[in-house]
């Protein structure tokens, strides 16, 4: 049986994990999940188990927890003083990219209370609104259009810097600031205490005291101005009991930077084991800021990162105009995007956006819906039909009602569902704080444990080598090699990867892509070419051949806007055919064209055109012309001076590489499925064709969104590759994005793998990479922790009673060092 409980006095994911351990030591129950964010327990029991029996586990941990039955409303028994409340507001702009606190956001920019991490701004669908100048009067500033009251001249919407863009230039310059400081400050440190290694001597300058506290003054702006952060989020992952490679570094060097001040200030007390041939203590400054500065180059890159993720949702945003054509009691006025209410009459015009969602009220057009659909061709309008915020108006002018504004136009539907898919996508766990989360626990043990048995059984001065063992221990635990680890592999990889035409944004993509079950691609310009080309000329009529058709049709559809006349044209002209003059040409909206070509009467258009003219195709002909369109194909019928003369068929066709592809994915256990906004009969030819495992037409933005939701809800690992702005929200919302470099930028930037060339092959080179990646970065956290491991117990003393060898610290330094080559070493050879 299953039961859902609330669970109050959960904070972080720390947390969860925790509770989701007691609960699950109760005898009788099988199985707890808690979501976060809405602190709910679902638990699995083989029977009933009164909710006392789980109050009393929660107790025993010390009572920080509780649990009740679903729909009772507590107050949590130790809320968190740090946080405000007016900092949980809901309608808060800032939330913590680790998702402490489940869903709850911040009104200002800052660190997470929980962990400390930089919180990120959840971009809005709204803006705050244009602001109208002068250009020759700048101090001339309103929410609205109009005349300058000083010059007369038209107001201009102003170029403000953007508030959002403002404050994630000013937080990265910040970052950079400080990582250029500690960098300056690290070398020399380095320099100082790799010297003699390199064949450098110093002691004729100063003695080895002088350069010690050189060291000190060089390190310590790195410790509290560069990297404060960081040992405020270890001290947090410790408060927390959630220790993961913050706590790691926080200790590490934490501890290398205050022994090596000890050392500095009372070096007589230290045995002679601790000490340099020159009797100087030796100093681990260099440990310290060596490793801070890595990881501050890491938080550098992802800040950089991190400031382009919401380019996807600001490329939305730029869909929508600013200004929109009103008429109201009949006067036309042009007023700003936020003052379009509802049911008021816009008028667009040729080659405009439209402003919002409506219904066409006067007159009709062909619009481009390409950017919500993934469709290239145009949609044929009329009164009546409905039209969407965002897409682009073709060449007539129409009058439409507005019918949903704001947040309930679509395109803000898109944007909540990018900001929604990327904050509730739970970043996935690092393998080093995976191994940090049993690696520290087990080191403070063993510096514990070595101070209280050199405290009570060591020779004099016992607190002395209680504290330096203890201390020693934390420092070659001190995981150096562990800031390399992940990026040298990912950097390595990164590049390889850039090489073979695959762009990676962040390191989850390559961690995520060697683990994907299932492949969800979109149709057009992912599968096939993404724009119409000729596929087939036919002729009717013993009088006109192929050639003279198509020269026809290619001379008449030369004066079209129309991709599918595009294609047409093109066509010919890849033939050599040459285009010749047209007269009296005509474009009947959602019907065709006509004109005078070589003092013929030509037309050529869809079944609507033939009724127009009165005409019906004869019966023999019906069969090859639903064959093409099974098959996908949009036809077109050529009519010469009142008789169908014959037919041009034009498709999206299939990329050569992506036959090859699929296969090769689906043979290594990949399920692969089509997710298009096209027509069912296109659908079912490129499936049927490709042999995928399945596919779903018709699909607006949202629908596309939610399968990938439905499918990891059903613990399928998913991939997404499509290329257009309506494949933005299942983009962000997949385990990995992948995105078709020939594509929109909207749909690159919501992606967290874009394919430079487009072509699906890629997607199996990036599953090799991912591979050989992850594979190459176990190996590296081998040698980053391998030293570590086997120097810790030496560190403590274990080889003193036997050898009365304590760890040199030249050794230690070795080792470390060793660490670091070997993990440089083994990252090089992923080229």
């Amino acid at each position: 049986m299953k039961h859902t409980y609330q669970i109050t006095g959960m904070t972080c994911e720390g947390c969860r994990g925790h509770v989701e351990k007691i609960l699950g030591q109760v005898p009788g129950i099988t199985e707890v999940s808690i979501d976060l964010g809405k602190g709910e327990a679902m638990v699995k029991m083989d029977k009933h188990i009164p909710i006392e029996l789980l109050k009393q586990a929660l107790k025993d941990d010390g009572g920080r927890y509780d649990i009740h039955p679903q729909g009772t409303h507590t107050q949590t028994h130790h809320p968190m003083p740090e946080i405000k409340q007016k900092d949980m507001d809901s309608t808060g702009k800032y939330y913590c990219p680790m998702l402490c606190e489940g869903d709850k956001k911040y009104d200002k920019p800052g660190d997470c209370p929980k962990c400390g991490m930089d919180l990120v701004k959840e971009e809005a669908s709204s803006s705050s609104g244009t602001i109208y100048t002068c250009p020759m009067h700048p101090e001339i500033e309103q929410d609205h259009p109009g005349s300058c009251p000083k010059c007369g001249m038209d107001l201009e919407p102003k170029e403000v810097s953007s508030e959002d863009g403002a404050e994630e230039q000013k937080a990265y310059k910040n970052m950079l600031a400080k990582f250029w400081t500690s960098v300056a400050f690290t070398l020399p440190v380095f320099f100082i205490a790799m010297s003699d290694m390199i064949g450098v001597t110093l002691s004729g300058i100063r003695n080895e005291e002088t350069w010690g506290w050189v060291q000190f003054a060089l390190s310590t702006p790195v410790i509290f101005y560069s990297c404060r952060n960081f040992f405020i989020r270890g001290y947090k992952s410790i408060v927390n009991r959630s220790p993961n490679m913050w706590t790691l570094i926080t200790l590490g060097a934490g501890a290398a930077y205050l022994f090596s001040i000890f050392a500095l200030i009372f070096p007589e007390i230290f045995p002679d084991q601790f000490k340099t041939e020159g009797g100087v203590v030796h100093l681990y400054f260099e440990a310290a800021v060596v490793i801070l500065t890595l990881i501050l180059l890491g938080q550098l890159l992802e800040a950089k990162a991190r400031s382009q993720t919401n380019s996807a949702i600001k490329e939305l945003l730029n869909l929508v105009p600013p200004e929109a054509t009103v008429i109201r009691d009949g006067v036309e006025m042009i007023i700003p995007m936020e003052h379009v209410k509802l049911h008021d009459i816009i008028k667009i015009k040729p080659g405009e956006k439209i402003p919002v969602d409506g219904e066409i009220t006067e007159g009709k057009s062909s619009i481009d819906e390409s950017m919500i659909t993934g469709e290239p061709i145009p949609v044929e309008k009329s009164e009546g039909a409905n039209v969407i915020g965002g897409t682009i108006n073709g060449t007539s002018v129409f009058q439409m009602k507005a019918l949903k504004v704001g947040s309930d136009t679509l395109l803000a539907q898109i944007i909540d569902m990018v900001n929604k898919a990327s904050r509730t996508k739970a970043p996935i766990q690092n393998l080093a704080d995976k191994v940090s989360g049993y690696f520290v626990p087990v080191v403070v043990g063993i510096a514990i444990l070595s101070f209280i048995v050199w405290a009570v059984w060591g020779p004099d001065p016992a607190l002395v080598y209680a504290f330096t063992s203890a201390v020693t221990v934390l420092i070659i635990a001190c995981p150096c090699a562990l800031g390399l680890a992940t990026p040298m592999s990912i950097m390595v990889g990164t590049g390889k990867g850039a090489k073979q035409g695959i762009l990676v944004k962040n390191a989850s993509a390559i961690e995520e892509m060697h683990k994907v079950t299932t492949l969800v691609i979109d149709k057009t310009g992912t599968i096939t070419q993404g724009k119409p080309t000729l596929q087939h000329v036919e002729s009717l009529n013993d009088k006109y051949t192929t050639q003279e058709i198509l020269t026809l049709a290619a001379s008449l559809e030369h004066n079209s806007e129309h991709p599918l006349a595009h294609a047409i044209v093109l066509g010919a002209e890849k033939k050599g055919f040459k285009i010749q003059r047209v007269d009296d040409f005509n474009s009947i909206t959602g019907k065709g064209v006509t004109g005078k070509v070589a003092e013929l009467n030509v037309a050529i258009g869809n079944s609507k055109l033939l009724e127009e003219f009165n005409l019906r195709l004869e019966t023999k002909f019906n069969e090859e012309v639903e064959k093409r369109q099974l098959e996908g194909e949009t036809v077109m019928f050529v009519v010469i001076s009142k008789s169908i003369v014959g037919f041009i068929s034009v498709a999206d066709s299939i990329k050569e590489a992506s036959g090859l592809a699929i296969k090769t994915l689906q043979d290594q256990g990949l399920e692969v499925i089509m997710l298009t906004g096209d027509n069912k009969n296109t659908a079912q030819a490129v499936a049927n064709k490709l042999g995928l495992d399945g596919y779903e037409a018709d699909l607006l933005p949202e629908h596309k969104y939610e399968k990938v939701k439905e499918l990891q809800r059903e613990g399928k690992i998913v991939a997404m590759a499509g290329d257009g702005i309506n494949d933005a929200p299942a983009l962000a919302q997949a385990n990995v994005g992948i995105a078709m470099g020939t594509g929109t930028d909207v749909a690159i930037e919501s992606a967290s793998l874009t394919l430079v060339k487009g072509e699906l092959d890629g997607i199996v080179r990036a599953r090799k990479l991912s591979t050989d990646v992850m594979r190459n970065i176990k190996q590296n956290l081998f040698f980053a922790f391998v030293y570590n491991t086997l120097g810790v117990p030496v560190a403590a003393g274990i080889l003193f009673p036997f050898f009365g060898l304590l760890l040199s610290p030249m050794l230690a330094a070795l080792a470390m060092s060793l660490s670091s080559v070997s993990v440089i070493g083994n990252s090089l050879r992923l080229r």
